[in-house]
């Protein structure tokens, strides 16, 4: 591929805002955008993969800025985007990452449970989008990518709220796309499909559930976090500029089994 078609990707000069960025797909995430040539913020929940981030993302020659907040919270999110305006003076980027996952059976599962994965996985991403778009509104451009799931197209077991908040994601994907495409900021969402990370682990781990997974699965494995970090820089850059509202399936041909 020549410099001309690479061009298409390059994220140079561009800041981006990961949430989660950094463990499982938001370390994957973070490294890719910062490798395409952005300097990144990322957002935790706590401080301890902060080193080790700073060493993987100043490795690339890029810059790296963090943050500690608590995203459920609408003021706190407010405050992690100005944050980020205020390290890098823009935000051309936002990551909606962050998300949890608590398994139960539907007649035993907690409300407490319910509040927290709908709080994190689809509260924080309105806050954070609605925060963030002002200021891509007011310099003409951004790019916003949610986190969806397979679980935004099937229902699942055990995960209700899971489920809920993930086509709660598409939707407000769709929705915020067509407020917001003539505005020159696009919103799209990748949807990963069996990824060995930490939350799929007792997944992977139940012999019986894992072959069942893997059988459906045409790729024949389980996918890598590497294999998201493609995805993730195509609707970061401008070869996704008319691309708006759509929700991307990294899922080694899972939904179409």
């Amino acid at each position: 591929m020549d410099g001309f078609a690479l061009d298409f990707f390059s994220l140079k000069g561009k800041v981006a805002m990961i949430t989660g960025g950094d463990k499982g797909l938001g370390k994957a995430y973070t490294v890719a955008l910062a490798k395409a040539g952005a300097d990144v913020f990322v957002c935790t929940h706590s401080q301890k993969n902060w080193e080790e981030m700073k060493r993987l993302i100043e490795k690339e020659g890029r810059k790296i800025t963090f943050t500690q907040a608590e995203l459920t919270q609408k003021e706190e999110a407010k405050k992690a985007i100005d944050a980020c305006i205020k390290a890098y003076g823009k935000i051309d980027i936002l990551v909606n990452n962050a998300g949890t996952i608590r398994r139960a059976p539907l007649i035993e599962y907690d409300d407490k449970d319910w509040e927290d994965v709908i709080d994190i996985n689809l509260n924080a991403v309105y806050y954070l989008s609605q925060a963030a778009v002002k200021k891509m509104v007011e310099q003409g451009s951004g790019k916003i990518i949610n986190i969806a799931s397979m679980l935004s197209f099937q229902g699942g077991k055990f995960v209700p709220p899971y489920t809920a908040s993930k086509h709660g994601v598409a939707g407000l994907t769709k929705a915020f796309a067509n407020e917001l495409a003539d505005k020159n900021v696009q919103i799209n969402a990748i949807a990963p499909g069996y990824i060995k990370t930490a939350n799929t682990a007792p997944i992977r781990e139940n012999e019986k559930r894992n072959q069942e997974i893997l059988s459906r699965i045409p790729a024949g494995r389980w996918g890598e976090t590497s294999d998201l970090m493609g995805a993730v820089v195509f609707l970061a850059s401008s070869a996704s500029d008319y691309v708006n509202g759509h929700i991307l399936a990294v899922d080694g041909g899972w939904l179409v089994r």
